[in-house]
């Protein structure tokens, strides 16, 4: 398989029984329109122990498909209670067990971390949303017709550096870089069209946004998330590291070798990626947080809070990710909306990670693993899986369930979990075949580029 079909493959995979994904007509192209309003109180009930168990044996499936040695795994459902754990341990065949408190690479959910501080921004009227990059990197040549919004949304047209550099990432991980680096790499790749004419997800995109918010406010990014973000929702066991371990944790991080040529994964090798240079990462995959911190955050991206105004609904009028898209999928500034919920997902060498959050409801998930050999859609299947378990939890004494319309199920999730785990461990048994498309093809699950 060429590395053109291997990323193919992982950004249009099918979800099983697809067909049995119902009532996604009324929820086509919405835009949230209750972000304003305060989350239901979170019952402070732990959850049953049935339902606990359907939670962690969903995550336990998903750690043994992708070689994960550990997981960190969060839901909070307002009416029904809470479920945070961490599972296995944190290297390969330790005896050291993950808890839910350890710190980990978070990667692109980073990537919305970004956005919020551009928002933020331009509610102080430090910047516009609108006003092109020139504005501020007026000496960097190829970048005319850009604006801020467009690179926060993935709609200027720029393309990506990880079909050059992905293998280096993960196979040279201390290897450092300066965002101009990154920035021409992506941009010496075809554009994939004019600026604002259609979505495309480019990391070159947010390091060159944290370029030009950088050179706005001659402030460095460490200081940009904690005045902006960190501090204000009082993430405290979050930054952006400047040195190559991650600050506080035993955790390690594994990825499978990418062949430098093809960029294809050398099934069977195994590196340790927990050593990393943060200058490859940066503004678009850089923060390290801590489970509580993601689902704190999580709910105030999703709700929008740090934000009020024209500003606020700004944070979430979407765009559609393509014709061939599902329309219940759709991308605001910095984050994805599937249905009713809202985040991101992410992939940096050695973790993935999702979160979603519905500002109605109230329903969050969190979850982590750390092997990053899958990709970043791996946990956002992960995370919709958990997310349609947990939408049918049975509410506590003296509290009312919400009606949560999902436009998948969690066979559907777990199906695009068997076509998009890679290089399986001995023992498991291989992929099913994806089903075929039906003509006229109905509204699909198709997860979102790895990154």
């Amino acid at each position: 398989m060429s590395r053109r079909e291997g990323r193919s493959r992982r950004r249009t995979l099918l979800a099983a029984g697809v067909a049995a994904v119902l009532a996604v007509t009324a929820l086509a192209g919405c835009t949230p329109g209750s972000t304003a309003a305060p989350l239901p109180s979170q019952a402070s009930v732990t959850l049953p122990s049935d339902e606990a168990k359907s939670v962690r044996d969903a995550v336990t499936d998903a750690m043994k498909l992708t070689g994960a040695s550990g997981a960190i795994v969060g839901v909070w459902a307002p009416w029904a209670g809470s479920y945070t754990a961490g599972l296995g341990t944190t290297t390969q065949k330790g005896s050291q067990p993950v808890t839910p408190d350890m710190p980990w690479r978070i990667g692109s959910v980073t990537k919305p971390m970004t956005c919020t501080v551009l928002l933020s921004l331009a509610q102080k009227g430090t910047v516009g949303l609108d006003d092109p990059v020139s504005k501020y990197l007026p000496r960097l040549v190829g970048i005319q017709g850009l604006t801020l919004r467009q690179l926060c949304q993935n709609t200027s047209g720029l393309g990506d550096y990880m079909a050059a550099l992905g293998p280096q990432f993960v196979d040279n991980p201390l290897r450092p870089y300066v965002p101009l680096e990154l920035v021409s790499s992506g941009m010496g790749e075809p554009r994939v069209g004019t600026p604002g004419q259609r979505w495309s997800y480019s990391n070159a995109g947010y390091i060159l946004l944290g370029m030009a918010l950088q050179a706005a406010t001659g402030k460095d990014w460490s200081s940009l998330y904690q005045s902006e973000v960190f501090g204000p929702l009082g993430m405290t066991s979050s930054q952006l590291p400047e040195t190559n371990g991650i600050p506080g944790s035993p955790l390690h991080g594994y990825a499978t070798e990418l062949d430098a040529l093809t960029g294809d994964p050398k099934c069977g090798s195994v590196l340790d990626d927990t050593e990393q240079a943060p200058s490859a990462s940066w503004t678009a995959k850089g923060v390290v947080s801590t489970l509580g911190d993601v689902k704190t955050f999580a709910q105030s991206f999703a709700a929008a809070s740090l934000l009020r105004g024209e500003i606020k609904k700004a944070a979430w009028k979407t765009v559609p990710l393509g014709a061939d898209v599902a329309a219940w999928q759709q991308y605001g500034m910095g984050g994805v909306q599937l249905g009713p919920m809202l985040g991101h997902d992410g992939s940096v060498p050695g973790f993935v990670t999702a979160m979603l959050s519905d500002p109605d409801s109230g329903l969050t998930v969190v979850v982590m693993l750390n092997n990053s050999t899958s990709g970043a859609a791996y946990a956002q299947a992960l995370a919709m899986k958990v997310t349609a378990i947990a939408a049918a939890f049975a509410p506590a004494s003296g509290r009312k369930a919400p009606h949560i319309t999902l436009p998948w199920t969690a066979d559907t999730a777990q199906a695009s979990l068997d076509q998009l785990a890679t290089c399986r461990p001995a023992g498991e048994p291989p992929a099913p075949a994806a089903a075929a498309e039906p003509t006229p093809p109905p509204a699909v699950y198709r997860p979102l580029p790895s990154n």
